[in-house]
């Protein structure tokens, strides 16, 4: 999905701060946009918090629900570089086309992940007979020593799930509870997504060297008695080795974490980098047509434009 929303701050990933000895669990508020002509609720970046691991950017995309006139979520090619695209669906189905000839469908239950690595381009789009869509768009910035690798699409249907306590977890990606899926990272990363049809407390087993980030989807989330609302991003930081949610029922909350990152980032439009230089760079060759991001025949609709660069390239 296109980032309509310009970011071209540095992303540090921080430490939540400690009072009294007791590490805090830190409240980001999103940003509400349309995308697409989608409602979103970004999480990251936000001014409070940039990265939590390799993930840059965190989209709640809907739920919505489409009248019978109208055509849903349609994005129109548009280039990505440095990042991958990481695509989680909840309700509804998307068509995904990129550069490489690509056209996969996304279903419920599914994950779609993209590698722009030098350069790609990508659309999207609700099938016709969608009425909702219900989405969680995540990107991860690529490692510098990764930024330039060669771009590819991954699909993956089938992902661990398991029961505990009553809430059904679905590891999205890296490893957790001795599970392991199969989705391709470049830094060591985890997302594990929390449906609880009852709800309740559930005990979660962190990584002290990881840094952990939950939003709730649907229904809100109570973390040490502190409650957070429905797209609200909870961060929790790193030393910790366990954390406890309460769920209420219905609810459903996506943890995402990794190993700080350690590598200062630069989002400008749809582009990740690690200079300013290497954006302008992207930014040039995608308002030049250049053969570097390919092009999507069977879209029909015009390109994205990119907003002028913020500094002198």
């Amino acid at each position: 999905m296109s980032n309509l929303v310009n970011q071209r701050e540095l992303a540090r990933s921080l430490d939540c701060p400690i009072i009294d000895g007791q590490r805090q669990v830190q409240h980001v508020t999103p940003h509400s946009a349309e995308v697409g002509g989608i409602p979103v609720n970004r999480a990251l970046p936000r001014r409070q918090r940039r990265l939590i691991g390799a993930w840059c950017f965190f989209d709640h995309i809907g739920p919505a629900d489409f009248a019978a006139d109208d055509p849903g979520l349609r994005v129109g090619p548009h280039p990505h570089i440095g990042l991958q695209t990481f695509t989680w669906m909840l309700e509804g189905e998307l068509l995904h086309r990129d550069s490489l000839g690509t056209a996969q469908v996304i279903r419920p239950g599914q994950v779609n992940l993209m590698t722009a690595g030098h350069g790609i381009s990508h659309t999207e789009e609700s099938l016709s007979d969608e009425a909702t869509l219900h989405a969680a768009q995540l990107w991860i910035a690529l490692p510098e020593a990764d930024r330039a690798t060669d771009p590819r699409f991954d699909h993956y249907p089938t992902l661990p799930s398991w029961q505990e306590e009553g809430t059904e977890l679905t590891l999205l990606v890296g490893e957790f509870a001795g599970y392991r899926a199969p989705t391709l990272t470049f830094s060591p990363l985890v997302a594990l997504d929390l449906a609880s049809p009852q709800g309740g407390p559930l005990r979660l087993s962190l990584r002290e060297d990881f840094e952990y980030g939950l939003v709730a989807l649907q229904g809100d989330l109570e973390i040490e008695g502190d409650t957070f609302a429905t797209h609200e991003l909870a961060y929790l930081g790193r030393g910790r080795d366990e954390v406890t949610v309460t769920l209420p029922p219905g609810s459903r909350v996506l943890l995402v974490g990794g190993e700080p990152l350690g590598e200062e980032i630069l989002i400008w439009w749809n582009f990740v980098g690690h200079s300013k230089a290497e954006i302008s760079e992207a930014q040039r060759d995608w308002e030049a047509e250049s053969s570097r991001f390919g092009s999507i025949p069977a879209f029909d609709g015009p390109r994205l434009t990119a907003p002028p660069l913020p500094w002198t390239a």
